[in-house]
């Protein structure tokens, strides 16, 4: 299963709902990044999150995305 990345922050409802999909389709091959504790995070993913971020190639997916495009994401790599 491919290794991701979700860059998010706390209270964040689309945050949630990226995070149900993903909980779907990748198990646990996945973890979350607060990006409020970091400065460059927050700058980079601040107006963006969430981001889903795959480990092997660096490819990143914004919000909005809904479950067939998280798939297809997901078997890209």
């Amino acid at each position: 299963m491919t290794a991701l990345v979700v860059y998010s922050t706390p209270g964040c409802h689309l945050c949630e709902q990226a995070e149900v999909l993903l909980q779907k389709l990748a198990a646990g091959s996945w973890h979350s990044v607060d990006i409020a504790g970091d400065d460059q995070l927050l700058e980079r993913y601040g107006v963006r999150i969430p981001v889903v971020r795959r480990v092997s190639d660096g490819a990143e997916l914004n919000w909005p995305f809904d479950l067939a495009a998280l798939d297809c994401f997901i078997h890209a790599a």
